[in-house]
């Protein structure tokens, strides 16, 4: 089960990385080239926010692989997938507040990105006591389906903001016109993906279970 977890995880970071370029392309055609596009991967808060991605999937998948495993789980377990969806939830927000931002203040949005982490820090503690608070009644399977049902439908919402705001950006002449718009559409389609691991996860093990042969069975 943990190797099956940890090849959804890999499956993750794969397609994050394999998106990228071509959704810089796209974003910013025709002004993005080939070249600059596959400039980000030298970028090191590039892979600081794709570490933090993979690092969230990774912590949302460790309950379901202890259920699948039968292992017993108890609160402490359940909160670490909580923190990874209020962080989620945090993300998403900072990506709908940045993408009305620029729609607004166009070029000026840059100078409000200072108000960024503290959203951020301030929208995750938030959720993540409300998410743990509306678990405590619940079985550990129901709180990781919630959640992700909840990341779901949080992300198209933040999409729906993000993609119009961005394209009207793009119409605009100034400089760098459509970059926070973009970062909004990014963490809306990461977030998306993000809430598909677990039943990712558990397609993968019932698969494993159906090809394993049951335990104190023989042959014919």
């Amino acid at each position: 089960m943990k190797r099956w977890a940890v090849l959804v995880v890999l499956l993750y970071l794969a397609i994050l990385i394999a998106l990228t370029a071509p959704f810089l392309l796209v974003a910013f055609y025709p002004q993005e080239s080939v070249h600059s596009a596959l400039g980000i991967f030298s970028d090191r808060m590039y892979w600081a926010v794709l570490a933090v991605m993979v690092v969230g999937q990774a912590v949302m998948l460790v309950t379901p692989v202890d259920l699948t495993l039968h292992r017993p789980t108890t609160r402490r377990s359940v909160l670490w997938p909580t923190l990874a969806s209020g962080l989620m939830v945090g993300l998403l927000v900072v990506g709908a507040v940045i993408s009305v931002n620029e729609y607004i203040r166009k070029d000026k949005a840059t100078n409000s990105i200072t108000i960024l982490l503290p959203v951020v820090l301030v929208v995750w503690a938030v959720w993540t006591l409300v998410f743990y608070r509306t678990s405590r009644d619940a079985a550990p399977m129901d709180v990781i389906t919630r959640q992700c049902r909840y990341l779901v439908r949080g992300s198209i919402l933040e999409l729906l903001v993000a993609v119009p705001t961005h394209i009207v950006a793009r119409a605009r002449d100034y400089c760098c016109a459509g970059f926070w718009t973009f970062l909004g559409i990014a963490f809306g389609v990461a977030v998306m993906l993000f809430s598909f691991g677990p039943g990712v996860f558990f397609l993968f093990a019932a698969r494993w279970k159906r090809l394993q042969p049951q335990p104190g069975r023989t042959e014919d």
